[in-house]
């Protein structure tokens, strides 16, 4: 098993126009630069990206997040296969080759099929210029099969990997201090900092800061540094990964350990 990966989350609202929720092709470019930048450094990453229900909703003329589950699952049908093309497309300027893995919360829900996913993840981690692109299989999932948000799916995911630390990709920098508004770049205890934030999310988005934190607890408790830092940013991406950059760093509470 490789031992030093690092996963990066983009949400919604890093992938695509706030107005309109449209892919943001600008965005896009710059987050596939620097991932390709971390792997030409040698860097194994997964990718979990969020924005296909966002970036299919311009299809059927919608104006918001779709809240019926046929018409959100059929956004998604249409936005994945737009967003894969366009990563196709993009990372293929870098000589990198995408792998699409979409998932339910079933996938992980035992033993047996978590080891599937397990094994197509390390195959692929092998092989130095493929890139796994993770999402929820939201044109499938039910609302009993969900994670929720793909937070969670990429701590589960990252457990399961092996994964050294997650990057969360979002529209701010990090944790704020309510206080000062200023960026808490270290915490130590994530309990301490729940009642730091409020729910908050945009019309295109599933989570917010909550949802991540969630998260983070999730996978500090297995024992993977973790960090919440601009998704409008990503050249940050390379100094984050080397423990310098600008971020708010979340400290594993125990040793690494992989699995469901």
């Amino acid at each position: 098993m490789i031992h030093d990966i690092t996963l990066i989350k983009a949400g919604t609202g890093v992938l695509t126009k706030a107005e309109d929720g449209t892919l943001d092709n600008a965005a896009l470019v710059h987050l596939v630069s620097a991932i390709a930048g971390l792997i030409n450094a040698g860097h194994r990453c997964l990718f979990v990206s969020s924005g296909a229900v966002g970036s299919g909703v311009s299809a059927f003329g919608l104006g918001e997040y779709p809240k019926d589950t046929a018409t959100r699952q059929a956004c998604a049908a249409v936005g994945q296969a737009r967003l894969m093309q366009t990563y196709s497309s993009l990372f293929s300027n870098f000589d990198i080759t995408i792998a699409q893995v979409l998932l339910t919360a079933g996938d992980l829900g035992t033993f047996e099929r978590a080891g599937y996913v397990s094994d197509t993840l390390n195959r692929l981690l092998s092989e130095p210029r493929i890139l796994p692109i993770i999402n929820e299989n939201d044109s499938v999932a039910v609302e009993e099969l969900k994670f929720g948000d793909n937070d969670m799916l990429s701590v589960r995911v990252a457990k399961l990997a092996g994964v050294k630390r997650v990057i969360l990709l979002t529209s701010v920098d990090g944790l704020l201090d309510p206080n000062t508004n200023q960026l808490v770049p270290e915490v130590v205890d994530i309990d301490s900092v729940f009642d730091y934030v409020r729910e908050d999310k945009g019309r295109f988005s599933m989570g917010g800061m909550v949802s991540k934190l969630e998260a983070v607890k999730f996978a500090v408790e297995a024992g993977i540094e973790t960090h919440i830092a601009h998704g409008r940013h990503p050249e940050r991406l390379s100094a984050i990964v080397s423990g310098k950059g600008f971020s708010t760093r979340f400290h594993p509470s125990k040793p690494p350990c992989a699995g469901v």
